[in-house]
C-alpha cells in the first residue's frame, strides 16, 4: 500500500489535528479525513477550507480539507493519526475499532506517554507513536492558529512494542506533510520512542503546565526570570526520573536537552538559564493547550503531563516537588481555588 492508496484519518482534528490534516493535503494527499466532533469547526472546514493562522511567520494558508463528524465516518481507515485527549483514550478507542481492520495502524500523537493505553484496545501490533515538535491553538470555525515556525515542526514516530512494519508507510504520508512546511526533517523515524516521548514530555511539563499557572507563552515564560528558574527546574526533575528509569532523551530539534540544560552546579545552571529562551524561540509564541481547557471551563490533562512524570518518579523513588506543586495548583485553578495569574509562581520555593 502507498500513502495515496491508505484511507486517512485525523481522529481529534482541534488545532494540532487541523494543521496535520491540512499540511498532509496541501502536500498532494487527497485522501486525508478530519474528523471531529465539533460540528461548527466541521461546518467551517468544509465550508471555507482549513484557514491557517501562521502566527509566527505572519501569514495565513486556506486549505481545502475533507472533514466529518464522528457520525459521518463508515468503512475501515488504514491509518489513523489519534489526536484527541488522552483521559479519554479507552471510550473514544473502543468507538474507534470497528472502522478499523487487522493490519491498520493507529499513530498516536498526544501528549505524554500514551501508547500503552492504546495498545491496550487496538494491541500493540497497530500502535505506533508519533512526538510532534510544534504547536497550534484552536479558534473555530475551520480556523486554527499554528504557533511554530513551519521550518521548525518535527514529527518523531515508532512502532510502540512491534516489528515497526508499518513505519516506512508512516515516513512517506507524513512526508506529504513535510513538503507543505518546507522542512526535509519534518518526518523523522526514531529507534527511541521513550526518549523521544520523555523529551517532549519534559518540555511540557516545563512549559506547559507553567502557561496554565502563569497565563504565558512559552517565550514569556522563557524570558521571565523566575519562571525561567522554574522551568529549568521541572525539566532537570524529568530528566532525573528518566535517567532513574534508563532512558536516554533524544534530542529536540537537534538540540540535546541534557548536555545543554541538564548539567549542575552554579556555572552550568547559569549557561542554561542563558539557553533556555534561545532554545524556545522557534516556539515562543505558543500557548498550552491545558490553558485553552481551563479558560473554557474544561478539565486538563495535568495529570497525564506533570502528573505523569510525579507517577513514574515515585516508581523510581525520584522527588518531583515542583512538578506535585504544578499538578496541585492546576487543579487549584480549574476548581476555582486560584485565578491563572504570574504571581503563582510565588507557590515555589526555587
Amino acid at each position: 500500500m502507498t500513502a495515496t492508496e491508505a484511507r486517512i484519518a485525523i481522529y481529534g482534528a482541534g488545532a494540532m489535528g487541523s494543521v496535520l490534516g491540512s499540511f498532509l493535503t496541501l502536500g498532494g494527499l487527497k485522501n486525508v479525513e478530519l474528523i471531529t466532533r465539533n460540528k461548527a469547526h466541521v461546518d467551517g472546514l468544509n465550508e471555507r477550507g482549513a484557514r491557517i493562522d501562521c502566527a509566527a511567520e505572519n501569514n495565513e494558508l486556506t486549505v481545502q480539507v475533507c472533514a466529518k463528524t464522528p457520525e459521518e465516518m463508515s468503512g475501515k481507515y488504514d491509518v489513523v493519526f489519534l489526536m484527541t485527549k488522552q483521559k479519554s483514550n479507552a471510550d473514544i478507542l473502543q468507538f474507534l475499532l470497528p472502522y478499523l481492520h487487522e493490519e491498520s495502524v493507529v499513530c498516536t500523537t498526544q501528549n505524554g506517554l500514551p501508547e500503552a493505553s492504546v495498545a491496550a484496545v487496538v494491541g500493540a501490533h497497530r500502535t505506533y507513536g508519533g512526538v510532534a515538535s510544534f504547536g497550534a491553538t484552536f479558534v473555530g470555525g475551520g480556523k486554527v492558529q499554528l504557533t511554530s515556525k513551519t521550518d521548525g515542526m518535527r514529527m518523531q514516530i515508532a512502532g510502540y512494542q512491534n516489528d515497526n512494519s508499518k513505519l516506512e508507510l508512516l515516513t512517506k504520508i507524513l512526508g506529504y506533510a513535510g513538503r507543505a512546511a518546507g522542512s526535509e526533517n519534518f518526518v523523522q523515524p526514531t529507534e527511541n520512542l521513550s526518549g523521544a516521548r520523555w523529551s517532549k514530555l519534559a518540555i511540557n511539563a516545563a512549559f506547559s503546565g507553567l502557561s496554565v499557572l502563569t497565563g504565558c507563552t512559552f517565550g514569556e515564560i522563557a524570558k521571565k526570570r523566575k519562571s525561567r528558574r522554574l522551568a529549568l527546574g521541572i525539566l532537570r526533575e524529568c530528566m532525573d526520573v528518566a535517567n532513574a528509569m534508563g532512558v536516554q532523551l533524544e534530542k529536540m530539534q537537534g538540540h540535546d536537552m541534557q548536555k545543554m540544560l541538564g548539567g549542575r552546579g552554579f556555572f552550568k545552571t547559569k549557561l542554561a538559564l542563558f539557553l533556555l529562551p534561545i532554545a524556545m524561540k522557534k516556539h515562543k509564541k505558543l500557548i498550552s493547550g491545558m490553558r485553552k481547557d481551563v479558560e473554557n471551563g474544561r478539565k486538563c490533562e495535568i495529570d497525564f503531563i506533570n502528573g505523569a512524570v510525579c507517577k513514574a518518579g515515585k516508581e523510581v523513588s525520584v522527588e518531583t516537588p515542583l512538578c506535585d506543586k504544578v499538578v496541585e495548583i492546576v487543579h487549584g485553578i480549574e476548581n476555582g481555588l486560584y485565578e491563572t495569574s504570574y504571581e503563582n509562581v510565588k507557590f515555589f520555593e526555587i
